[in-house]
């Protein structure tokens, strides 16, 4: 039996008190779901979280999920058994129901999870595997058709399609005369390092999965060949919120303190190691304690710089010094391996079975109403699949917080963002983003997205009465009897129907 942990305790009692709080109720089974239906386009993370919020609300969904059963989950049902979260927990609340054993849960827990979310609220027959979106079009009475009308009709669509797809495997020149092993750092599981020198290619969040499972391994040497500077913050909850909380969403005059605290206090010895060309609010940046660590012991090596081709015996590698540019002058190298991981990354999944008045520029993903919005539907939500760089976390609040924009906009008309007032948003977001080195959306805060949410609230004073109800779900009846009567005295005016 485990001793008794305090803190752990604590966590758990606050989790509880969040699920008992926040959590929608589940609809009793054959519930007859009577308001707006909603599409859901994927059945990982974000969908499953985004279907639970609408049927506890009373809206009736359909997932459909391109895969087999065995992929509900997501990304996080075909990584590595090794892989874990690298934020805490607390900023991983895609639902408020979750419950965390601990603060960095394991691949296994997260889709424990989402599968018991999944049950919890009856989506098992809500769901259609093995039906990958093709199109979804409008009828003539404006209710989406997800790729034929034998599906139904929906009133509203989520595209919860995620940023990752499947695996990058590029082909760099000589591969096949490699005598060792190559594998994608997804596919992992049951491979053996022991006593082994790896190469790992990449340096990003699939870097550190690759460094995860060498470790585990004890491999005998490990080199990561990473082509750009990634800045690396620590695996600690305080700072990765601290850093989330820059409400500017990118880098201002003040930007050189946290970056140089990082440098001073986390990177220390190895500073030469911490981006020189680029602020920490450009791009995600990887959250991991054990790289530098690893580093410093000697049983890691991180090598900046360009793959030339690939050995017999390794690969050939042009060391770049700090500050020099992807592709820029170096030293070539031979790096030895007998197993080299590619941590190319994933995919990103299409959304092209969305309209095509979607993608016409410059409204196109990720410049669209709240990043998810497409200024020409405001029923089609993207939820956590337009999103290019972020500090703060891809799984947490913001999943519901979208979904209830959604079922506002569809069940009370006055709340409806009108298209030229969406693109002025978005046109206003560039301007007030102007001096960033990189897009106005390629890069957000957490901070800077909840300060996204009060303004769309605030700026429609019809908002106002769901405030509660966006931003917590709770009270959806007391707004829902307000636009009755708003409706009702709109009707009697004479007013056009919406």
């Amino acid at each position: 039996m485990a001793p008794f942990d305090p803190i752990v305790w604590l966590y758990q009692c606050l989790q509880w008190l969040i699920d008992k709080i926040f959590s929608p109720s589940p609809p009793p089974p054959n519930a007859h779901l009577t308001r707006p239906k909603i599409a859901i386009i994927g059945a990982g993370l974000t969908g499953v979280a985004s279907a639970s919020h609408c049927v506890g609300h009373g809206f009736d969904v359909t997932i459909f999920e391109a895969g087999e059963r065995k992929q509900l989950g997501g990304i996080w049902s075909r990584v590595n058994n090794t892989s874990g979260l690298q934020i805490h927990s607390l900023m991983y609340r895609f639902h408020p129901s979750v419950r965390w054993e601990k603060a960095y849960p394991n691949r296994e827990q997260i889709v424990g999870q989402i599968t018991e979310l999944w049950k919890r609220y009856g989506l098992e027959k809500r769901t259609k595997f093995n039906t990958p979106v093709q199109s979804v079009r409008q009828d003539d009475k404006k209710r989406w058709i997800i790729n034929d009308p034998s599906n139904g009709r929906f009133d509203g669509v989520i595209a919860a399609v995620g940023s990752c797809g499947d695996s990058k495997m590029p082909h760099i020149t000589g591969q096949e005369k490699f005598k060792g092993e190559i594998y994608h750092s997804s596919q992992l599981d049951g491979r053996h390092a022991k006593g082994k020198r790896v190469v790992v290619i990449g340096g990003g969040a699939s870097a550190v999965e690759a460094l995860e499972f060498v470790v585990n391994e004890h491999a005998a040497e490990t080199n990561i060949l990473a082509r750009s500077d990634k800045w690396i913050i620590p695996r600690n909850a305080v700072v990765d919120m601290l850093l989330s909380l820059n409400v500017f969403g990118q880098e201002t005059f003040l930007s050189w303190i946290p970056e140089s605290l990082l440098r001073l206090f986390f990177y220390r010895d190895l500073r030469d190691l911490a981006p020189t060309n680029k602020g920490i609010f450009t791009d995600t940046p990887m959250v991991n304690t054990k790289v530098l660590d690893l580093v410093r012991e000697g049983r890691a090596q991180w090598l900046r710089g360009d793959i030339v081709h690939f050995e017999e015996n390794g690969v050939r590698f042009n060391l770049r010094a700090p500050g020099v540019p992807k592709g820029g002058p170096g030293h070539e190298i031979l790096v030895e391996g007998d197993i080299v991981i590619m941590a190319t990354g994933y995919k990103r999944p299409s959304l092209g079975f969305l309209p095509e008045e979607c993608f016409e520029p410059p409204y196109q993903p990720p410049y669209w109403y709240l990043q998810v919005f497409p200024p020409s539907h405001m029923s089609i939500c993207a939820n956590n699949c337009t999103y290019a760089n972020a500090l703060g976390t891809v799984g947490n609040w913001h999943v519901g917080i979208y979904t209830r924009f959604l079922l506002m906009f569809l069940v009370d008309p006055l709340t409806r963002p009108q298209e030229r007032l969406m693109k002025a948003w978005i046109d206003m977001t560039r301007f007030l983003k102007a001096r960033s080195p990189v897009g106005a959306f390629d890069f957000i805060t957490y901070a800077e997205l909840i300060w996204w949410f009060l303004f769309v609230i605030a700026f429609n004073p019809f908002r106002w009465k769901w405030a509660l109800f966006v931003f917590f779900g709770i009270g959806s009846a007391l707004p829902l009897s307000i636009v009755r009567e708003e409706d009702r005295i709109r009707n009697g005016l004479g007013a056009e129907k919406r």
